[in-house]
């Protein structure tokens, strides 16, 4: 690892001159599309060009899958020692932290994160992952059950074989280890597909797990984007299981792939969860909290507050204090030191905080700071805040997955809440 930027030019720098591998990691080699296709990464911070990515389809997911197969029906990791594969990930994990600036830079780029989140929260979440299911290893232990006064049942856990793993746009990192951690564990062999919004620090997970001793096949990443590489991928006959992380929509559309095969799946899917702020709370605590949630990342977190229902004793005053924290937020370019709220990931999360804004507005609600894209240069909006939101509006039943914040009052009957919400799923 080079010595760390202290600077915010110096780490600009840095990343000026990262040029990130976006091509597919397949079978322990770094390789082009079977096509020779590319596509640009737009940086969300400024629309430069912040790199070419692999645009992989069905017959690079049939390279790729035949060599997870390969790797799995050999027995290469699937019949390592436990004790050997603990001391593999481990090495991983211990790569991952040394690697930390470089993967931290990679991340910028891929969703415009502040840099100092990446360094922080992102990739130490994402060695510790790594490392907690390492230590696991050697602990997975068969179970003995009896099942009549003369005859024990021995359970034991087998790998399921190649496994398909799908990661959105807005964690790409640590939801990459999510999935390799327990995958990789119990022996299986993965195809990771991140987004296409925010390949390069996934793909850099390849050539740290090549390091570590990880054997060719076993871990293999390919970028490209969901019709052409994560839909034959949920079909592939010889892929067992399917696990993504992302939108209700096209988790429907995955589940219904894979059960066309009755492939196993897991579902990590989008959530609208409300922020009630009642009479007795310590409302400097409460806007402390709940801001911080709800501008990291842009708001584009699954599990960021989305809908603010303030018990009209302390809604003014609460009002008045997270419409000053909003204000005090900087955006900018997440390599700039003093930036806490980066861009939004692409053009089109834009127009749908335009939405949710003018709809709210049109049914009475009042925009306090915000309601508009900051600037003209990359996809940067502003921490908006809108009061009197009615329970009606869109935003209200919809998760907005960006930097806004509907605050709506409330007097809970005889004391109690009692909220009525209609509900329908995002797709960011």
């Amino acid at each position: 690892m080079l010595d760390r930027p202290t600077t915010k030019d110096q780490w600009i720098a840095r990343a000026r001159a990262t040029t990130p591998d976006g091509r597919a990691f397949i079978n322990g080699a770094y390789v082009n599309a079977k096509s020779g296709k590319t596509f640009d990464k737009i940086s969300s911070a400024d629309g430069s060009i912040a790199g070419q990515v692999a645009d992989c389809d069905a017959a690079d997911i049939d390279l790729v899958v035949s060599a997870a197969k390969t790797a799995f029906d050999d027995g290469r990791w699937r019949d390592k020692p436990a004790t050997e594969k603990k001391r593999i990930l481990l090495r991983f994990a211990e790569l991952i932290k040394q690697h930390t600036d470089e993967i931290a830079i990679r991340e910028t780029l891929d969703v415009g994160k502040v840099i100092g989140n990446a360094l922080a929260i992102d990739v130490p979440y994402c060695y510790a992952c790594i490392q907690y299911y390492a230590e696991l290893a050697d602990k997975m232990y068969d179970e003995i059950a009896p099942m009549s006064p003369n005859d024990l049942v021995q359970v034991r856990k087998e790998p399921l074989g190649v496994i398909g793993a799908i990661v959105p746009w807005n964690y790409p990192l640590i939801i990459s280890a999510w999935k390799l951690g327990p995958a990789l564990l119990a022996g299986n062999s993965v195809v990771l597909k991140p987004a296409e919004q925010s390949p390069f620090a996934s793909l850099y997970l390849g050539q740290l797990a090549r390091e570590a001793g990880i054997p060719d096949g076993v871990l293999n990443i390919v970028p490209g984007f969901g019709e052409k590489t994560g839909k034959p991928l949920a079909l592939h006959m010889d892929v067992d299981m399917v696990t993504f992380t992302g939108s209700t929509p096209v988790g429907k559309q995955l589940a219904a792939l894979a059960g066309a095969h009755m492939k196993r799946v897991t579902m990590e899917l989008g959530g609208h969860a409300p922020a009630i702020v009642f009479d007795d709370a310590d409302v400097d605590q409460a806007v402390s909290v709940l801001g911080a949630n709800k501008f990291r990342n842009a708001g584009q977190v699954c599990v960021a507050p989305t809908r603010f229902l303030v018990h009209e004793k302390v809604y003014p005053e609460f009002v008045e204090k997270f419409t000053a924290y909003a204000k005090n937020v900087k955006v900018g370019n997440g390599l700039e030191a003093d930036t806490r709220m980066g861009p939004l990931v692409a053009e089109r999360r834009l127009h749908a905080m335009d939405s949710f804004v003018s709809d709210a507005i049109s049914k009475g609600a009042k925009i306090q700071t915000g309601g508009q894209r900051k600037g003209n240069k990359g996809y940067f909006y502003e921490p908006t805040v809108m009061t009197d939101v009615p329970l009606t509006a869109k935003i209200m039943n919809d998760e907005p997955f960006g930097p806004l914040a509907p605050i709506t009052p409330t007097m809970p009957p005889g004391g109690s809440l009692k909220f009525t919400f209609s509900y329908s799923n995002r797709s960011p």
